[in-house]
């Protein structure tokens, strides 16, 4: 999720405020494009064997 989105995602100005300096300080910033990973391998899943 996009950083200018989390403010309005957690609901809170002063929440959001509160955590984002601690979640992003020294954090790399990776965009990535196309289709989840986890949807691809979903899709060729073996189901578990119970």
């Amino acid at each position: 999720m996009p950083l200018t989105e989390w403010h309005d995602r957690i609901g809170d100005p002063t929440l959001a405020d509160a955590i984002l300096p601690r979640l992003v300080h020294g954090a790399y910033m990776i965009e990535m494009k196309g289709e989840s990973m986890r949807k691809q391998r979903s899709k060729t899943a073996v189901p578990a064997a119970s």
